[in-house]
């Protein structure tokens, strides 16, 4: 018994200690986006347009990050990540009493399906939507507990103090200085594959490259250009899966 309370304590406590760091970066989310809009079908479109005047799915897709620094929003800090130990699943940790990123993404579908919700409720749910999608497709956004995800893992990236979500966020992109119509064009030509409709089965995908992602880091503190090389077809790889997601949740929301 008191050991699940200090344990829920802790949660919420984590909650605090999350930086505006744990975030794709501002390209990898627009990445997601445009993947997606080039993916959509005219009804799912034709909705997107209308619930958000116009604006793209890259465009509003940074929106959820932005807002962080407005006090009002802090309570949807925790929507951004689950923390979950390497050897369990998310049906098997004990959630955070304030929400995580698969109960707010499965909210976000909640509210897009009914269709007495108002202009502005589809609105604010759909960016939080397009950007959490993005986000659980991270693979440190489903990272460990005691390190925040990779925040706590100090580092040296190419000669400069960092940190491994850091890196895996915004760094190994920049490395490249891709805008994100060109690394969007590049991966739109890769072959489709086959998503799950289901946050669950992507928080599990996610977890498998977080193991890998640990375990190489345990070994290298120094992050050279042989290294970026390595793990950015992974970074890749997610971008182009997050947004074939993305426009398979969006599909399916707005079938006819």
């Amino acid at each position: 018994m008191y050991k699940k309370i200090s344990i829920l304590l802790l949660l919420i406590f984590s909650q605090t200690l999350h930086s505006n760091e744990d975030v794709w970066g501002r390209v990898g989310h627009q990445v997601i986006g445009e993947i997606a809009t080039q993916n959509l079908s005219p009804n799912a479109l034709s909705e997107i347009y209308k619930i958000l005047d116009g604006q793209s799915l890259a465009l509003v897709s940074t929106w959820a990050d932005e807002m962080r620094s407005n006090p009002e929003f802090r309570k949807y800090n925790s929507w951004h990540y689950v923390n979950m130990p390497l050897d369990k699943e998310y049906h098997e940790i004990i959630k955070n009493p304030k929400g995580d990123i698969i109960k707010a993404i499965n909210k976000c579908i909640e509210v897009l399906k009914k269709e007495k919700s108002s202009k502005e409720m589809k609105s604010f749910y759909l960016k939080y939507l397009v950007h959490l999608v993005g986000d659980i497709h991270q693979p440190l956004h489903v990272g460990r507990f005691e390190d925040r995800g990779g925040n706590d893992i100090k580092i040296d990236f190419l000669g400069k103090v960092s940190n491994l979500h850091r890196v895996w966020d915004t760094q190994i992109i920049e490395y490249y200085t891709l805008d994100y119509k060109s690394l969007s064009n590049e991966l739109l030509n890769k072959q489709k594959t086959q998503v799950s409709l289901s946050p669950k089965d992507w928080s599990f995908e996610s977890q498998q490259q977080v193991k890998k992602i640990y375990s190489q880091i345990l070994l290298k503190k120094n992050i050279n250009s042989e290294y970026i090389e390595k793990n950015f077809s992974l970074i890749k790889s997610q971008l182009h899966k997050g947004g074939l997601t993305l426009a398979a949740v969006l599909n399916d929301i707005f079938k006819k």
